[in-house]
C-alpha cells in the first residue's frame, strides 16, 4: 500500500439552517494537503459529495485511494453509485458523474473510521464545521488548509 493516497472526507450539516461543510486531509506519501469549504441550501448528501468530490480532484492522478470517514454518506458513495442502473440520482447529477468517473477509472476503498482525538478524521471534522459555520455566516466557499494547520492532523 505504498503507494496507496490515503484520504479523510468529513462533513458537518444543520439542518435547521440547511448549511453544510467538507473538509478532508490528504497524505500521498510526500506529504500532507486539505481543503475545507461550506455551501448555503445544501442537503447533507450535497455535502458530502461536495467534499468527497473535491479530495478526489486533489488526488494524485495515478495509484490507489483509500478514503475513510466517519460520515455513513461518504462511505455510502460506492453502494449508491451501484443502484443507479436501477434508480439514477434526481440531484446533484454532476457531483455523481464527477465521482462515479473517478471510481470507474481507478481502485478507490472505502472505510469507516472513528472520530478519535488528534486523527485526521476529528482534524477533518472540526474543519467541516468551520466551513459549516463560515458558509453560515460569509456564503459559500472553499479554501485550502494552511500547512501549519495540517501539521496537527495527527498522520
Amino acid at each position: 500500500m505504498a503507494d496507496t493516497v490515503r484520504l479523510w472526507i468529513e462533513t458537518s450539516h444543520h439542518a435547521a439552517f440547511r448549511v453544510g461543510g467538507w473538509a478532508f486531509v490528504l497524505h500521498d506519501g510526500k506529504g500532507l494537503s486539505g481543503a475545507a469549504g461550506g455551501e448555503r441550501g445544501a442537503s447533507p448528501e450535497r455535502t458530502a459529495l461536495l467534499g468527497l468530490a473535491r479530495g478526489l480532484a486533489d488526488a494524485p492522478a495515478t495509484g490507489a485511494i483509500a478514503v475513510a470517514s466517519a460520515d455513513p454518506l461518504v462511505v455510502g458513495v460506492p453502494r449508491r453509485i451501484a443502484g443507479f442502473a436501477k434508480e439514477p440520482p434526481a440531484l446533484d447529477v454532476e457531483l455523481w458523474a464527477q465521482i462515479g468517473t473517478v471510481l470507474k477509472a481507478r481502485k478507490v476503498s472505502f472505510a469507516v473510521t472513528r472520530s478519535e482525538p488528534k486523527t485526521p478524521t476529528a482534524f477533518s471534522a472540526a474543519w467541516a464545521e468551520l466551513g459549516r459555520d463560515k458558509a453560515k455566516s460569509t456564503g459559500d466557499f472553499k479554501s485550502p488548509i494552511p500547512r501549519t494547520n495540517l501539521a496537527k492532523a495527527g498522520v
